[in-house]
């Protein structure tokens, strides 16, 4: 299973890299619980619980932290 697509982390823009935060999250989601009928009965649970939302936001925001660092922030996007 590929978890880094392309073996990169390096975007074009933030957006980009949100963009691959989200897609790793997910990615990882897969990779911890690799079936998807689980995965589609424990989402009623965790889809109305506050603390799991806030949890799910935290992974995406850690993703996109590490993302962003590998991209310099994107501090000269003219380089």
């Amino acid at each position: 299973m590929e978890l880094v697509p392309g073996n990169s982390l390096i975007t074009a823009t933030p957006q980009e890299g949100r963009e691959l935060a989200m897609m790793i999250a997910r990615k990882t989601i897969g990779a911890i619980q690799p079936d998807a009928e689980v995965r589609q009965l424990l989402r009623p649970s965790y889809a109305t619980s506050a603390d799991s939302l806030t949890a799910a936001g935290h992974v995406v925001a850690v993703e996109f932290a590490t993302i962003a660092a590998a991209n310099n922030y994107w501090r000269d996007a003219s380089a």
